[in-house]
Formats: C-alpha cells, structure tokens, sequence
C-alpha cells in the first residue's frame, strides 16, 4: 500500500461525505508526510512558507479525522490509513466473491502489470469530470504504457501526440490538430487555427474520445509553461479541458504543467511496488533470488523501464543469472538511480559487449519517431556497413536488452535512450552519413502518392537533410516528382498543396529559400509557394514569389549555352516562366484587375503557342475566354472558348481530362458568364465527375458554384441554393479564401433574384469582410454596385 493508492481512495470518499476535495498542497503533505518527511522540506519541495504548510496540515488532519471517525494526527496518519485501507479491500473481496462466486479469473496482460491503483486513480479522476490529467513522473516509470492502457480499453478513438523530444522539432499544435481532424475524423481544417480548433471541438462533443500527449516537458519552459513558440498548444489544452467535451486527455510529463489558465489535475505516477518487479522477472522465466531484488528494487525506485532492461541484461550477459548480474554491478548503484544514468550505463556495456548494435543504436537517434513509424527496413539502412545476414541478429540484440521499442513490425526508441543515443551520434562522423542513409530510405519508401500518410513519409527525408544543413537536398525533397492519384506527375509540394496540406510546406520552404544557390530550384520553389499563399488569401506575398521565379528562371537562361545537354533545363525553366505568367493572371482575376489580367494572359499565349509549352497557351486561352466574359465581351469569349471546346470534343479527351480539371471547370464559367448553358454543363460535369472520384475538393466546389450560377439563371432556385451551400462548405474545410468570397457573392446574387433581400445583404456582407482580407478593392466594389442595383431596381419597382 502507498500515499498514490490512500490518496485515490481518499478522493473518492471525502467529496462524497463532506463536498470538498483535497488541495494539490494536501495531497503533498499527505504524500511526503508518508514518506517521513519534516514540514520545512515539504514548504521548499512545493515552493511555500514552513507556516502555510503547516496550516494546511492541520486543516487536513482535521479534515481525515472528520471522515474516519478517529483521531487523525501527522504522526499516525500512515498507520491508520494503511490499517483502513486493508479493512475496506477485504470486505469489498469477499462482497465481490460472493457475488461471483464461479467467475472465471481475469488473465493479466503481463506486460502490464502493478497498475491496478494507478487505473483506478485515474478513473476517479474521471468520475469527478476531469477533463485533462497529467501522470508526471521521471523517466522510466511506465506513464506512457498506463496513459495507453488506460485510453485504448476506454475509448473507441485514441488520438495520439508524441511529442519530440527535441525542442526545435515540435510538430506545431496547428498541424496536430489539422492531421487529427484529416486522418481520424475525416474533416477539412480551417485556414485560421481559431477555425479548426472549433471543427475539433464539435467532434469531441459528439464522440468518446481519448486523447494521449506523450513526453510534454520539451514543450514547457523551466516554470512549466508552454514555451512562446508553441503558445498554441494552449488553445488546444483549453479546447480538451472543456466541460462539454466527452473526450479525456491524458499528458505524460516529467515537468509540472503550471499554466494558470488551465483547468488540468496533476497525478503524480509512483514507482511499481516489488510485487510487481517479482512477477515481471518470473514472468521472464528468471529465478528469483528475493534479498537481491529488493535491493535492485529499492535502489532504481520501482522504475519501470530500468525493470525492463536489468531483466534484458540479466538474461543476456548473465545466463538469467539475478544475483551475479548484481554482485558485478552494484558497486556504484547510486549512479543508476536515475533512468538516464541507468540508460548511459546499459548503452557503455552494450557497447563493450556488441558494438554493431552499439553503433546501430547510436545512429537511430537520427530518427524523429514522430509522425511516420519506422519499418525494419529503416533499421537496416542504418546497417550499411554490415552484411545483410547479420541484421536481424543486431536488431534482436537490442530488443532483448530493453534498448529498443517494437509493435506490430514498426520499431522507436524510449525519449531517454533516443536523447542518450543522439548525444553520442551528433559529434560523431557518422551523424551526417546517418541523416542521408535515413533520408535515402524515406525517398525510396515512398514510389508513388495516394494518402497523407505516402506525403507525410516523402516529407520526412527533408527533416534530416535540415538537420545537417543540407539545404539542397531539402528543396530537393520538395520538388521530386512522383504520381500522385490525380493521375499527374507533380512535385511533392505540387501534390500536397492539392491535398490541402498546407502550412507544414509553407514553413518547409520557407524554412530553404534563403539557403539555396540553385536557382533553378529555387524558381521552382517560389512558383510553389505561390500557390500556397493564393489559396490561404495572400494574394501579394504570391505575386512576389511569381515574380521571383520569373526573375531567376530569366537570369538562368541568359546564362546557358544553347547545347544539347542543355535542353531539358532550356524546356523548364521556359515552363517555369510561362507558367508563373498564368498563375499571376489567375491571382489578378480574385484581384478583379481584369484588365491586367488579359495583358498576362496574351503574354503566355505569345510564348508558348505551337512551342513545346503549347500546352499553357490553351490554358491561358481559356483563362482569357474567362475574363473576356467578365468584361462583357462576348464574341471575343465565344471565339477563343468554342476552339478548346471543339479540341475536347473533337479528340474525344473528355476522359482524360483528369489533369486539366481545374481549367475544365473555368471554360465551363465562361460559357456559364455566356449563357450557353448547354456547353456549360457538359464541362461543368464533366469537372465534378473528375473532383469527385480524386477527392479535388477545389475543383467541386468552384464547380458546384458555377451550376448554381446555372439553376438561378434558369429560377431553379432551390438547386441553386443547395448548390451553393455545398461549394461554402467545402471551400470553408479547405479554406480557399479567395473562392469563399466569390460563393458568397454568388449566393447574394441568387438571393436577389429571389426578391429576398435581407439574405442577399447578409451574404454580400461576408463576401466584402472576406475580400477586404484578401486586400480585393475592386471586388469590394462590385459588390457595392450589386448592392445598388438591387436598390434602385425596388424603387423602381414602387412606381
């Protein structure tokens, strides 16, 4: 029996009998009065006065008295609860007997053992509506294998943060939660963090859900506060410790988490008692040498990973020999009391005893076991240097001394074994040879694109090039192309951008532009980048990195000699040119500077038709078809939209039209801004049959509006409306700012023509606020004129 079992046991039965609960200093004084301690160490352990420690004593002395029945004093306190809590769990046996009296035994997981109080502390911790529990403890002691335990037999969803060991490589609480939302629920987030924390908190109203944050102290500052770079993670505390949620959070942490605005209840994890050592050894087939396990016991407090690696040595390099093992070993037992000490003296006689595991060992510290599991084939590419025969023994090795973690096939190492382990590989010569063997693998792991988990373990090569300040070869990871299921073979950046994942690469290239001197990479970089700003609405910032791409691709070619071996990089950074000319037009038409438009477009047609960029001729051609109907000049429009309609029709290419959806769907606006509605809807539906079956939720969504644009002109107003409040909330998931404002503005519109105006205002109303971000002063002021349109056609209608 320990304080942690007297203390859960005591949370339960003061509140029901008196309506109080203990004070976190109570809970310490009871606590460290068990353990023998003096009111003056108790005051400077929890950082108070000797005195209010003492008044909170005496408040809970009387307090335990009251609800015992007996007198309760410090000196007595142990004895008693000790002598009350064996009573109560013998009645409550032989009244669980006799209820069951046939039942079968339950069979204990053995490698989960020792924690039946700890289960059920955290489960009054719940009963009483705790919505976020910390288990602290040091290092070793099993916080992550209870908080696992404890989610996955409660909750049908466990959603799982391990947090990086390392400060410089936390996943952002924006890219947790955007991942969490994508994966686990299926959900687009917003573009404002706001926004998606929101979408989260409505799942976790509607489902029981757990939540575990593994290894939150590189998180927190050294008074316990989330550091300023990741203050986020504060929003998203405060979205898990909201009382109407029905999920629980469980955060494992060696530090305290103190931030003051945070309704969290701490439990402090105790070491497993040597009941629980005994039966994890026998359970290992060891022989059991009882005055030498009480000793280890004693000497690394109940840890539970030093448990699990004195078994894996003991079994290793003594024959399973206990007591051996600990006449050799227990000179200088005090330098292993700690876990980390512990580690460091299992990694020095690993290395002693098996150098190649050794060495394998100390290169997997490179890894970031955060997002993406590592595979055995991870493990052997850090093997370059040994025959391949031997790697599976290697790897067993490590296993079998604890040093290791292993489920299902994937493989990681415990935060302090990782953190000793890249201690030792970073000043060493293999630190960067490890980095490029691991990038090399998650490069080759990956052939080809259809999930965020295939785009995820692409990415993953660019951290460890950034970790050895391989710029290059980070932008490199950026720009390699691969299929994806759009049917295209577009760079990584290309391919996540289409799949919404947007501010990991903003912050990928952003984090490599300024590190770059190929500047063919880094042209190709900005026209990536572009894009990532014109869809969140930085319709400026993308402008400028168009205009930087064009800038280097120009200096590049003036630099090349007109040769053979030439001619691939001549081809590119042409495209790269023609192709950043279009990609401004596009972002001047959600500008409303049409005119401006018109003059890039004709530009890119002028360069590239009938050369080997034809291709972007056609599509600035339908770009220009697109805003020739917006200015009203509609022979102009037709001419140019009927010829790319004749060579889709013609060439019967509207099967494989997959690639070019995007502009499908604008040549179908542009016979919608025609009223040749016929035409329309055979490009229009043929774009949403595209969008669709690859999930290019752009693409249906800019679609959808333009059908509604459709029914309103044809009075089919109800489809109208369904139409654009599908395209609205799609392009709010994927946070297409630009094409939300433009749904809005064309959901005003339809409810003008409705004769409804209150509505019609209060859509134009957002299309303004979301054009006024956009810095869109011209689509401000189309709106405005709509506005005055509908005015004046209601007073001109009173007469």
């Amino acid at each position: 029996m320990d304080a942690q079992a007297a203390l859960a046991w005591l949370d339960t039965i003061i509140p029901a009998q008196t309506g109080e609960r203990l004070s976190d200093l109570q809970k310490v004084i009871l606590g460290q009065v068990w353990l023998g301690r003096k009111y003056l160490e108790i005051a400077h352990s929890y950082g108070c006065t000797e005195g209010h420690a003492k008044d909170a004593g005496s408040q809970l002395w009387k307090l335990l008295s009251l609800v015992l029945r007996q007198k309760i004093t410090k000196s007595n306190c142990r004895a008693t609860l000790e002598r009350v809590l064996r009573k109560t769990n013998a009645i409550s046996s032989l009244i669980d007997y006799s209820r069951t009296p046939h039942a079968a035994p339950k069979l204990e997981d053995t490698n989960f053992i020792g924690r039946t109080e700890a289960i059920a502390h955290l489960n009054t911790l719940v009963n009483q509506g705790s919505k976020v529990i910390v288990i602290q403890g040091e290092g070793g002691l099993g916080k992550t294998t209870l908080a696992q335990q404890y989610l996955h037999q409660e909750f049908e969803l466990v959603l799982e943060l391990l947090m990086a060991k390392e400060t410089q490589n936390i996943t952002p609480a924006e890219r947790v939660v955007e991942e969490w939302l994508k994966q686990d629920f299926h959900e687009e987030p917003g573009v404002e963090f706001g926004v998606t924390l929101a979408r989260l908190k409505r799942q976790l109203q509607n489902r029981r859900i757990g939540v575990l944050i593994d290894n939150l102290e590189p998180a927190l500052d050294r008074e316990g506060r989330l550091i300023s770079s990741h203050r986020n993670y504060v929003e998203l505390l405060r979205v898990l410790a909201d009382a109407r949620v029905q999920s629980v959070t469980l955060i494992t942490s060696r530090d305290r988490l103190c931030e003051p605005g945070l309704n969290v209840n701490h439990y402090r994890l105790p070491g497993l008692d040597r009941g629980a050592w005994q039966q994890f050894f026998s359970n290992r087939g060891l022989a059991i040498n009882s005055p030498t396990l009480q000793i280890m016991h004693r000497t690394y407090g109940g840890n539970a990973k030093a448990m699990g690696i004195l078994c894996g040595s003991i079994q290793e390099d003594f024959d399973g020999d206990m007591a051996v093992y600990w006449q050799e070993n227990h000179a200088d037992p005090l330098a292993a009391t700690d876990l980390k000490n512990l580690a460091v003296s299992q990694i020095n006689r690993l290395q002693a005893l098996d150098p190649q595991a050794y060495r394998l060992l100390c290169r997997l510290g490179c890894y970031r076991y955060q997002d993406i599991p590592i595979s055995s084939q991870g493990l052997f590419c850090l093997l370059w240097d040994v025959p391949p025969d031997q790697h599976r023994q290697i790897i067993t090795s490590l296993r079998n001394r604890s040093l290791i973690e292993c489920d299902k096939g994937k493989y990681w190492l415990h935060p302090v074994i990782r953190a000793e382990a890249i201690a030792r590989l970073r000043p060493s010569d293999e630190w960067e040879v490890a980095n490029h063997k691991a990038a090399e693998f998650w490069t080759a792991s990956v052939q080809q694109i259809e999930t965020f988990k295939d785009a995820l373990q692409a990415l993953e090569a660019y951290y460890h090039y950034i970790e050895i300040q391989e710029f290059e070869l980070a932008g490199k990871v950026i720009l390699q192309s691969r299929n994806n299921q759009w049917q295209q073979f577009l760079p990584l950046g290309s391919t996540l951008y289409r799949m919404g994942f947007i501010q990991p690469v903003l912050t990928a290239i952003n984090q490599v532009v300024n590190n770059l001197e190929n500047h063919q990479n880094l042209s190709e970089l900005y026209n990536i980048l572009g894009d990532f700003y014109w869809i969140t609405g930085k319709i400026s910032q993308a402008i400028a990195c168009q205009e930087k791409t064009i800038t280097l691709a120009t200096q590049a070619l003036k630099s090349l000699v007109l040769q053979p071996e030439h001619k691939h990089t001549v081809y590119y950074l042409r495209m790269l040119e023609v192709d950043s000319l279009l990609s401004i037009g596009l972002y001047q038409i959600d500008l409303w500077e049409l005119e401006a438009a018109v003059k890039l477009f004709q530009q890119v047609i002028y360069l590239a038709q009938n050369t080997e960029h034809h291709r972007w001729s056609e599509k600035a051609s339908v770009c220009l078809a697109l805003v020739y109907s917006y200015l009203g000049l509609g022979d102009a429009s037709s001419a140019l939209a009927d010829v790319v309609y004749q060579n889709i029709t013609n060439q019967n290419l509207l099967e494989q039209t997959g690639r070019f959806a995007y502009f499908i769907q604008l040549l179908g606006q542009t016979y919608v801004n025609l009223g040749k509605f016929y035409q329309a809807n055979q490009m229009l539906h043929q774009a949403l049959t595209f969008a669709e079956e690859s999930h290019y939720m752009q693409v249906k969504a800019k679609t959808l509006n333009a059908l509604a644009e459709i029914h309103r002109q044809q009075a089919d107003f109800e489809l109208a409306l369904t139409n654009h409040r599908e395209a609205i909330e799609l392009l709010e998931k994927i946070g297409a700012k630009c094409d939300l404002a433009e749904a809005y503005f064309q959901l005003g519109l339809t409810y003008q023509k409705m004769l409804r105006p209150d509505e019609s205002e209060i859509n134009f109303y957002q299309a303004i606020q979301l054009f006024t971000e956009i810095k869109a002063p011209k689509q401000v002021q189309r709106i405005q004129e709509s506005e005055v349109r509908m005015i004046g056609k209601s007073r001109s209608s009173d007469f």
